[in-house]
C-alpha cells in the first residue's frame, strides 16, 4: 500500500469539489479502489502505488484545468479522469510553456523568442539580467516565472523592488502613509500581479507578507533566502545601489534584474548602475545576460514604431 497527499492549492475548496461535495463522489467513484479523504485543501490518498500514480497524474490535469477556467463539472472531471492511461504520457502536457494561469483563465507564457531565453536561462542560473526597450515584456514574465516559483513550492516568499527614483527616495513631502507615498512608484508590478493571481489570494500574500513590494531602499542591510526577487527599473538604480542589491542574495534564491538603459531617470551626477555591471558580472558562472529588442515588444505595434524612431534619431544626433 502507498500514501500521498495532494495540496489543492484554491481559495475555496467548495468551487472545486463541489457543492456537498457533488465533484468530489464523482471523482472518488471512478477510482473505487482507492481510499480518498479529504481535509480542507488536502487530499490523501491510500492504495496500491500504480492506482495513486495515475490518481495523481489525473488530479494535476484536473486542478490545471480548474486553474485556467475557474470551474469544472461533471462532463470535464468524466474527460480528464476516465482518460485512457496512454494519454497521461503522450502528447503534450497542458502545462507545456505556459507558467502562470492568470485571472479568468488567462494564460500566461513567454511569447518571444528573448522572453523564452528567460524563461530557460533561469532553469540554469539563479541570477539574470533582462535588459530592453519598454514593452518587452521584461517585468512581465519576471513576476509570471517568480508566481509559478511560490506555487510549485521552490521559494516561500516573493520579494519586489524598485528605485523611487522619481522622489530622489526622499518621500516625506508627499501626502499620506508611507504605503500611499510608495505605491504609485511600485504600481506596474502590482499591476502584473493582478493579472496572475486572484484578488483574496494577492491580498492575503501581501498581508502575510509572502509577497513583499518595497522600494530598493528598504533592501539594504537583509539577506533574501528562500526568495525570488525581482529588482525593476534597475537602470535608475546607482552603482552602489545595484552592488547592495546583487550582494543580499542569500541561499536558494533566484534573482532577476531588469531595466531600461535608454530610459536612465537618475540625476546627472550618478551613473547607472545597470551599464556598469554589465561589465563587471559578464562572464561569471551562474549570471547571465538576456538583451531583448523592438521585436519583443507585445504591447500595440505604436510602441514599436516609437522605439525605433527614437533609436533611429539617437543614431542620428549623437
Amino acid at each position: 500500500m502507498s500514501e500521498s497527499i495532494i495540496q489543492v492549492d484554491i481559495e475555496n475548496p467548495v468551487e472545486f469539489f463541489g457543492p456537498e461535495d457533488k465533484y468530489l463522489n464523482h471523482i472518488k467513484a471512478i477510482f473505487p479502489k482507492l481510499k480518498i479523504i479529504v481535509r480542507g485543501n488536502l487530499i490523501k490518498l491510500i492504495g496500491e502505488p500504480s492506482e495513486v500514480s495515475v490518481f495523481e497524474k489525473r488530479m494535476d490535469l484536473l486542478l490545471v484545468y480548474f486553474d485556467r477556467f475557474g470551474k469544472i463539472n461533471d462532463k470535464v472531471i468524466e474527460q480528464i479522469m476516465e482518460q485512457d492511461d496512454d494519454s497521461l504520457t503522450s502528447g503534450a502536457s497542458p502545462k507545456e510553456n505556459v507558467l502562470v494561469y492568470g485571472r479568468n483563465g488567462k494564460l500566461v507564457k513567454a511569447q518571444t523568442p528573448n522572453q523564452k531565453k528567460m524563461v530557460e536561462s533561469l532553469a540554469g542560473n539563479d541570477m539574470i539580467f533582462a535588459i530592453g526597450p519598454a514593452g518587452t515584456g521584461k517585468t512581465y514574465t519576471a513576476v509570471a516565472l517568480a508566481i509559478r516559483a511560490l506555487k510549485n513550492k521552490e521559494v516561500k516568499r516573493i520579494v519586489l523592488t524598485r528605485p523611487a527614483v522619481e522622489a530622489g527616495e526622499s518621500l516625506g513631502f508627499l501626502p499620506g502613509d508611507m504605503k500611499e507615498k510608495l505605491d504609485p512608484y511600485l504600481q506596474p508590478l502590482y499591476d502584473a500581479l493582478r493579472d496572475m493571481l486572484p484578488t483574496q489570494k494577492l491580498l492575503s500574500y501581501l498581508e502575510d507578507e509572502t509577497i513583499e513590494i518595497a522600494p530598493l531602499a528598504y533592501m539594504r542591510g537583509r539577506t533574501l533566502g528562500n526568495v525570488y526577487a525581482i529588482l525593476d527599473e534597475a537602470q535608475n538604480a546607482s552603482e552602489s545601489q545595484l552592488k547592495m542589491f546583487l550582494t543580499r542574495m542569500g541561499k536558494n534564491a533566484k534573482f532577476i534584474i531588469t531595466g531600461d538603459v535608454t530610459q536612465i531617470d537618475l540625476p546627472h551626477h550618478k551613473n547607472s548602475g545597470l551599464i556598469q555591471v554589465q561589465h563587471i558580472l559578464k562572464g561569471i558562472k551562474g549570471i547571465d545576460f538576456i538583451y531583448l529588442n523592438e521585436k519583443d515588444i507585445v504591447r500595440h505595434k505604436l510602441v514599436t514604431r516609437i522605439v525605433q524612431a527614437y533609436e533611429k534619431n539617437e543614431t542620428q544626433n549623437p
